[in-house]
């Protein structure tokens, strides 16, 4: 674990510039995101505003006042049938990985949502080889539930999804709140 002081909080407009460049390392050398192109700060904070809009979270980790590592949750789907069940995303600094920062973040992404009522989520992780972000998961309880297969082209290869799910709070054992 690391030793240095580390504060998860929800992002700030400021944060952008240092979402936009986490990001935009993960879209040019990692396969856990499909994206070719990497967004700049206007669309990255289009896509921020878009999941606070939501009443989602978006986390930082930071550490010595310089973001080090993100954490989001959006619907699952569109769909209003969907509307308790959230996909989760983490992306961490190259020189922050594998230092539990990934765990830390997606801990508190787990509980902001089981607290705003979701009841499933979901991590639609890009590349079966993402060790990392499979332990992560599965060491917070999630399970996987499915593979899809050389669905996606990245660095001349084919690339797999693998799919894996965690119950919130009651999960399905009890239904949702009339109102929500």
């Amino acid at each position: 674990m690391n030793a240095l002081p580390l504060t998860i909080r929800p992002s700030e407009a400021p944060d952008v510039a240092a979402i936009t460049a986490i990001y935009a390392w993960h879209v040019h050398h990692g396969s856990g995101t499909f994206e070719l192109d990497a967004p700049d700060a206007a669309e990255t904070a289009r896509r921020r505003n878009d999941v606070l809009g939501k009443g989602l979270p978006w986390l930082v980790a930071e550490q010595r006042g310089r973001v080090v590592g993100y954490a989001y949750a959006n619907p699952f789907r569109a769909r209003p049938a969907y509307r308790f069940c959230v996909e989760d995303s983490i992306y961490l600094d190259p020189a922050a990985q594998g230092r539990g920062i990934g765990r830390l973040l997606l801990a508190e992404l787990l509980a902001r949502c089981q607290a705003r009522g979701a009841r499933q989520m979901l991590a639609v992780i890009g590349d079966s080889a993402n060790a990392a972000s499979i332990g992560v998961h599965r060491a917070l309880g999630f399970r996987v539930v499915g593979l899809l297969r050389d669905s996606g082209w990245k660095f001349e290869r084919w690339v797999d999804v693998v799919i894996m799910q965690r119950a919130l709070g009651a999960g399905a054992r009890s239904a949702p709140a009339a109102d929500a």
